[in-house]
């Protein structure tokens, strides 16, 4: 019988760390489908980083930025008495940045493939900037906001390096599914591993089952 706590946790980062994402990466996406400068570029190769870069490199230098015995660290601890290393808060933290592309760059590519002149008429009829994203923009890309959230949520399911270089292997706080079956596997208990996996596996396929579905089943609706 495996522990199911490894499973719900995951489930929490994941749902978490997508909620956040959304909040953060629509007005930043906006943004960034705007007419390119240099401080964009530099935004974007930041926003991109996660992708090329190894989960351990991101995972060790938020490891010493949380850590107490650092300057940033030690300032959260001393001011708030908050402590982000083998804490929830610190993995949530650490899951947001590590998956930023997954959330941005679908939205992004959404939004810059809109006509312009869907913009310019919102802002003739009297909309706000607000109300045209929200309201016009938004509308428009569903299967980019879905891809993005179904990304995201899938990445977050899967990650391994990032939370346990910050999180750990605590259980019932920072142990995650693909913790559980690492640990697992160096018990020599391939059964719970397998169970894990098995778990992780179908809940994968069945996340981009729905996200291709509902992408294919939109544009067929363009045709008609």
């Amino acid at each position: 019988m495996i522990a199911l706590a490894p499973l719900w946790l995951t489930l929490k980062l994941a749902l978490s760390t997508t909620l956040i994402l959304f909040i953060i990466a629509v007005p930043l996406a906006n943004w960034l489908s705007g007419d390119k400068g240099s401080f964009k570029i530099i935004a974007q190769a930041i926003v991109s980083m996660p992708l090329v870069l190894p989960p351990t490199v991101i995972g060790f230098y938020l490891l010493l930025a949380f850590s107490p015995a650092n300057f940033f660290g030690h300032w959260l601890e001393e001011r708030f008495d908050v402590r982000l290393v083998f804490s929830f808060s610190g993995l949530l933290i650490a899951s947001v940045i590590y998956s930023f592309p997954f959330m941005v760059h679908p939205i992004q590519s959404g939004l810059s493939s809109l006509s312009p002149s869907l913009k310019e008429a919102a802002y003739s009829l009297g909309k706000t900037r607000w109300q045209t994203l929200t309201r016009v923009l938004l509308p428009n890309i569903k299967p980019s906001l879905l891809t993005g959230i179904v990304l995201t949520f899938a990445h977050t399911v899967g990650e391994f390096g990032v939370v346990l270089m910050i999180g750990g292997n605590m259980p019932g706080k920072t142990r995650t599914a693909s913790i559980a079956i690492y640990d697992e596997v160096e018990a020599f208990n391939y059964h719970n591993a397998n169970v894990y996996a098995g778990i992780l596996l179908v809940l994968s396929f069945i996340i981009l089952l729905v996200l291709y579905s509902f992408n294919r089943k939109m544009q067929q609706t363009k045709f008609y």
